[in-house]
């Protein structure tokens, strides 16, 4: 074990984030929890979107709340000269820039990535858009939602003849995430080459990704995946089976070997063989058959008894929890997962972030009232656009 006291990784770090809604904010605010300095650019009187969605946090929305601390706001209106000085005396001290504006927006301000490249050669930019540059549909605007439907997340998701889209906003989320690990790949790079990067990053792009087992099923298949609610359309069984307690009890199998162990657990051990149900495949074309069979067995044992059983036999299991039971996890709760951050109306609880070495500092920051540090950061960047840049 290391004596040496916890440090942070990104310490020294400058981000500019040009960010509104849930992609590039979460994205640089995972930068700021590994020591970052994150400058979020938000329109005066305004702000990010995301600030007026609720006021169930002390009178900040859950999500600005969520994605935001952490950082410094500066309320500048980027259409004025003044203001735009500053943003440039900041792209002269920053490392990374972070945007994911409506399309158009930087070129209008003059400061497309060309320019911004040409400019400052050691930045790190991440663009961030709907639908990337080229194409028929880069103008225009892009929400989760319309990225989901696009790309084809909601059809796979529901039940057949009801498409839904995630409560969860994987579209968002996953540009994020793919936007933090490209920062981080630039700033390694960086430090081998003295040069800065450009990364495009698409959520069209994101989630036709993230669809790759259904797309390769169409491209190789020739077949639509069906979405089965709360299961898999290429896992049988697996899926969500109600108890005798009033429970609901989540299990399957992902291979052969599991689904033998499942038919010994449930006391039907002659279904190993019976070639109806051989191979995942032969389960999938029969999903209605197998998953009554599962239900059957649920329908008769308590959830404890289930998850016991199924410990056991080496079958993974979960219980179907609401935020409330996830709010109260003991998982959670027991490891220590839980920190506290500050807002402008107090100390409020958040969640550690995923995937730090035990080492590191975590910072712990506070969500910024819109234009806390908008004087500050004028005094300290303005004088500095005169500034030659770096080559």
């Amino acid at each position: 074990m290391s004596t040496e006291p916890p440090r942070a990784p990104l310490a020294g770090v400058t981000v500019i984030g040009l960010e509104q809604a849930i992609a590039a904010p979460l994205c640089t605010r995972h930068l700021a929890d590994l020591g970052a300095r994150v400058i979020k650019v938000e329109q005066p009187g305004y702000g990010d979107s995301t600030r007026h969605y609720d006021t169930v946090v002390g009178g900040l929305s859950a999500h600005f709340t969520w994605l935001n601390h952490g950082k410094e706001s500066a309320a500048l209106d980027l259409r004025a000269a003044d203001d735009l000085v500053v943003l440039e005396g900041m792209l002269t001290e920053a490392d990374v820039l972070v945007s994911n504006l409506g399309p158009g927006a930087l070129d209008r301000l003059g400061l497309g990535v060309d320019e911004l490249t040409r400019r400052f050669p050691r930045l790190i930019i991440v663009d961030i858009s709907g639908y990337g540059r080229g194409g028929p549909l880069d103008h225009k605007r892009a929400y989760d939602l319309l990225i989901q439907a696009e790309a084809g997340s909601c059809a796979i998701t529901g039940t057949p003849g009801h498409p839904a889209k995630p409560g969860i906003p994987v579209a968002d989320i996953g540009t994020a995430l793919y936007s933090y690990s490209a920062v981080l790949a630039a700033l390694y790079d960086r430090e081998r080459t003295g040069r800065g990067a450009v990364v495009p990053v698409a959520m069209l792009d994101v989630v036709s990704e993230m669809m790759g087992f259904a797309l390769n099923q169409v491209l190789h298949a020739g077949t639509e995946p069906v979405p089965v609610g709360i299961g898999s359309p290429m896992i049988a069984p697996y899926g969500a089976y109600p108890t005798s307690d009033g429970q609901t009890a989540v299990l399957g199998t992902t291979s052969d070997r599991e689904w033998r162990r499942m038919t010994e657990l449930m006391g039907c051990p002659e279904l190993v063989e019976d070639p109806r149900y051989l191979h995942n495949d032969d389960r999938v074309a029969r999903r209605d058959e197998v998953d009554a069979i599962v239900e059957q067995w649920c329908a008769t044992r308590t959830l404890v008894e289930i998850q016991d059983a199924a410990d056991k036999a080496g079958i993974g299991n979960a219980r179907l929890n609401g935020v409330r039971e996830l709010a109260e996890h003991p998982q959670l709760r027991e490891r220590g997962r839980w920190r506290e951050i500050g807002t402008p109306s107090g100390p409020v609880p958040a969640l550690l972030p995923p995937g730090t070495a035990r080492d590191w500092l975590v910072t712990n920051g506070s969500v910024p009232a819109l234009g806390a540090h908008t004087d500050a950061i004028r005094a300290e960047f303005a004088p500095r656009a005169a500034q030659p840049s770096e080559t």
